[in-house]
């Protein structure tokens, strides 16, 4: 069955009809009744009299509706253009003001929405150019390899020396993929942290026992201020993980017959932890971007890495409740301080954490 749907015009019209044969049927009923002259009369001026109330009501209250209506259908389009914001009313309480002011909050949402679409989009383009550019390069060199040894009669020590080249670019961009996978899973925070009271000494022994063999071979004198019974909630491997990075890049950055000093000092609401090389530094302008993903100044370009370990370590302490500090002058090497809080609660809420820190105890 079809429903019959009415304009507002069409209404008005059979509501006008109905209150007029109401009317003509109660004037009927009183001359019936009284048979009085007088009394059909006061009874036909009411009845004008209320069929006028009755349609300058209908007319106002449609004329209103027309209005607000005109007004929500230009309201929304320049919600969804985005061009301006939803006008903000002193009405009284009523039933325009509800709707005006839930629109705002509606256009608010939406805003937002459409702002974090915005930076999510710059951020994957971001990622995939950092992407790109990081693997052209190996990417490059296999292909080059790999058509010299198809087209060309090489010696057998040359293809030895030619696949010991592709080994080193494979390493590196599994190296790449390691990254990315280990960056991936602390931006989207899908990451289990096993956070508990534990000796900072061992794992700062695990992430010192990374780049001993580097350091021996460049002779640089790694020496640890450290006392075994300094304790803190933090998460071993991930911790180990991000001083390992630190410590990766002094090894680098650093001459060879250079120093590098580790020093860990427990602080009421903090231990920290200083790692000093006598490296190149970095000079003021560029402290602030070095903990940016896949930045490197145009400077050591020929210093093996990708540039991601800070921040890869920037990630994992902040994760924590900690932060890093850098202090460091060009030419006169660098000092990064890692900050752990002692005190801490983490909550995991479907697969994503979240933590905390206690209030200290003052009493």
């Amino acid at each position: 069955m079809t429903a019959i749907k009415f304009s507002i015009n069409k209404a008005c019209i059979i509501l006008f009809a109905l209150l007029l044969l109401l009317s003509i049927s109660m004037i009927a009923l009183l001359y019936l009744l009284t048979g009085n002259a007088h009394v059909i009369w006061c009874g036909l001026l009411f009845s004008v009299l209320m069929l006028f109330c009755v349609m300058l009501f209908v007319a106002t209250l449609r004329k209103k509706l027309t209005a607000f209506s005109n007004r929500l259908c230009c309201l929304l389009d320049d919600m969804l253009t985005g061009e301006m914001e939803p006008p903000q009313t002193s009405e009284e309480e009523n039933l325009f003001y509800k709707i005006n002011h839930r629109l705002a909050r509606l256009y608010e949402v939406m805003q937002e929405n459409r702002r974090s679409i915005t930076k999510e989009r710059m951020d994957l383009q971001e990622l995939i150019s950092d992407i790109s550019h990081q693997v052209k390069t190996p990417i490059a060199n296999l292909k080059t390899v790999n058509t010299t040894l198809l087209e060309q009669s090489i010696p057998e020590e040359k293809q030895k020396g030619f696949l010991t080249a592709c080994d080193g670019q494979l390493d590196k961009l599994d190296f790449l993929m390691q990254a990315m996978i280990k960056t991936s899973r602390l931006e989207t925070g899908i990451i289990s942290l096993e956070m508990k009271a534990q000796p900072i000494y061992d794992t700062l022994a695990a992430a010192l026992g990374g780049i001993l063999l580097n350091a021996e071979r460049k002779h640089i004198a790694v020496e640890v201020d450290c006392k075994e019974d300094l304790t803190v909630s933090h998460d071993r491997k991930w911790t180990s993980e991000a001083l390992f990075n630190i410590l990766d890049n002094a090894i680098k950055y650093t001459p060879e017959n250079g120093n590098i000093h580790v020093s860990v000092a427990d602080w009421e609401m903090y231990l920290k932890i200083d790692i000093t090389d006598t490296g190149k530094g970095i000079s003021e302008n560029h402290q602030g971007a070095i903990f940016k993903r896949f930045y490197r100044e145009d400077e050591v370009h020929d210093t093996p890495g990708i540039g991601i370990g800070l921040y890869l370590a920037r990630e994992i302490i902040t994760l924590q409740g900690g932060y890093i500090k850098v202090i460091s002058e060009a030419s006169r090497g660098s000092t990064f301080s890692v900050f752990l809080p002692h005190k801490q609660v983490i909550f995991k809420c479907h697969g994503f954490v979240r933590i905390e820190r206690k209030q200290q105890d003052l009493s």
